[in-house]
């Protein structure tokens, strides 16, 4: 809309139009176009002899794999995509008419930020735009993908959003600038260091996903529409499967070590239980997939119905909770509750992060976040502990006390307030003390405290656990749960809004 010698500029930075954007994005000639004819209305700084056509942003409907979908695409050709008057008020426009028509929204952002020529009324439809963001939240999911710049206050619409995509080398985003930044701080820093894709997602874990190119995160955008339902009144997307629910696998037991202080991957397990689809790489969708790695975050299927997956990872820091993970993982329950999609939780995990740095940074209130999330949510909630779960990280991570419907654990379970050693040395310290051979005592006293209370038979017995399964029959006992449990009916007391830890 720029012009040919600015989206051949465009195209010289490896970035698309923001029409060629939504073409790749929704299925082939579906796209209806919004506000084609709508133009600026400022007079100041030369504006009044501007064209800027649509202003700035291509705005409408269309589909995703014949599923209705709003999008909104900034246009980068036509004053750096920036957000005025009207160019907000289309943005505005699109987030209502999705939330009223039950549709998800899919924002394309390459914008410069608020239009400075036009002053405080590009400001008030910034507000506009946030707004409706805030009133769409758990009624539509709402998608960004940022294909350029998204700079100022225009970065906050993102972060009202439920994912947000960036595209390697090409797209950032940050509220103030390198410049203002060397200015204000005298710190120098470039753009994509500030708030470039991998920034973005490694370091802040603003972004949800950081793809090589724009054709990658579209493609990506619309697997992950296939978890999603429309709207927070419809129930979890179902799909047709050919994978057997009652799939055992044999090789399950030997994935995860005896020892419980032994890394492995937890994506074997993942792999293994959740539907397999034929042409797929991965069974799964991740979400941060590199940001606070300890626990892991995505979207599966189990018989054909979408599912979130929270699990902990002990191929990084031994699956312990930290405060980004406590983040990353409640902000998932929470989406996931509001649109009725199930809760599996996958548990191994040695406890909370210990340490000052943890401790001084709101270890306490940002682990609650977990806790709070559990509580609250109503879906389905079924956790499996495949090997250890200690402290707190036993309660916080979907343990019956915070509502679990369904509640598994392996033979090799171990479920206690702490570690077996570091509990038989508290308890036995006197008796170890006064043995001949100290480490030889302790290992006796370890294995005694194992046998008394950190099995999964003594949590059975108290019915904290619901049953002890064998591990090659954890695909069919999960999804025969999941069928029992799907027409779920639970309601939480009325109230306007709840006391979440920040």
């Amino acid at each position: 809309m720029g012009g040919k010698k600015r989206i051949e500029k465009q195209h010289g930075k490896g970035k698309l139009t923001a029409r060629e954007r939504i073409d790749l994005l929704l299925d082939d000639g579906s796209f209806k176009e919004i506000g084609a004819f709508t133009k600026q209305r400022g007079t100041e700084l030369g504006m009044d002899e501007r064209e800027v056509l649509a202003d700035g942003v291509v705005t409408g409907y269309g589909e995703i794999d014949g599923r209705k979908v709003y999008v909104y695409s900034q246009d980068f050709t036509s004053l750096g995509g920036t957000i005025g008057e009207m160019h907000g008020q289309k943005i505005a426009d699109i987030l209502k008419r999705a939330r009223k028509d039950g549709r998800p929204v899919i924002g394309i952002v390459d914008s410069g930020g608020a239009r400075i020529q036009e002053g405080v009324d590009a400001l008030a439809s910034e507000g506009r735009m946030f707004y409706q963001n805030t009133l769409n939240s758990g009624k539509v999911p709402q998608v960004s993908v940022v294909t350029g710049p998204c700079a100022g206050g225009a970065a906050f619409s993102l972060a009202l959003m439920d994912f947000i995509f960036m595209v390697e080398d090409t797209s950032y985003a940050f509220v103030t600038g390198p410049r203002v930044i060397e200015q204000a701080i005298g710190e120098e820093v470039t753009s994509q260091e500030l708030g470039g894709a991998r920034a973005q997602q490694e370091k802040s874990g603003v972004s949800h996903r950081t793809e090589k190119d724009e054709e990658t995160a579209y493609k990506n955008v619309r697997k992950l529409m296939s978890y999603l339902p429309s709207n927070n009144s419809e129930g979890p997307l179902r799909v047709s499967t050919d994978d057997d629910p009652e799939r055992t696998d044999e090789s399950l037991f030997e994935i995860v070590p005896a020892d419980p202080g032994k890394p492995y991957d937890m994506h074997d397990i993942i792999e293994r239980v959740f539907d397999q689809e034929e042409g797929e790489e991965k069974n799964y969708f991740k979400i941060l997939p590199s940001f606070a790695e300890n626990i892991i975050t995505c979207f599966a299927r189990l018989n054909g119905c979408s599912v979130g997956v929270i699990a902990n990872q002990p191929m990084a820091r031994y699956g312990a909770i930290d405060i980004e993970a406590s983040d990353k993982a409640s902000r998932f329950i929470r989406f996931c509750d509001a649109f009725n999609i199930p809760l599996i939780s996958l548990v191994d995990a040695p406890g909370y992060m210990p340490g000052t740095d943890q401790e001084w940074q709101g270890l306490i209130r940002h682990g609650a976040k977990i806790s709070y999330a559990y509580s609250e949510a109503t879906v389905p909630i079924i956790t499996l502990n495949l090997r250890k779960a200690y402290g707190g990280a036993y309660i916080t991570m979907g343990s019956k006390g915070l509502g679990a419907d369904i509640v598994f654990a392996w033979p090799s379970a171990e479920l206690a307030v702490m570690g077996p050693k570091g509990a038989a040395s508290i308890i036995y310290r006197k008796e170890i003390a006064d043995s001949e051979n100290k480490e030889e005592a302790l290992a006796e006293k370890v294995e005694e405290y194992r046998e008394t209370f950190a099995n999964p038979y003594k949590a059975a017995e108290n019915f904290h656990i619901d049953d002890v399964i064998e591990p090659a029959e954890t695909r069919p006992r999960l999804v025969s749960a999941l069928e029992t449990a799907i027409g779920k009916e639970e309601s939480r007391p009325k109230k306007k809004h709840g006391n979440m830890p920040a």
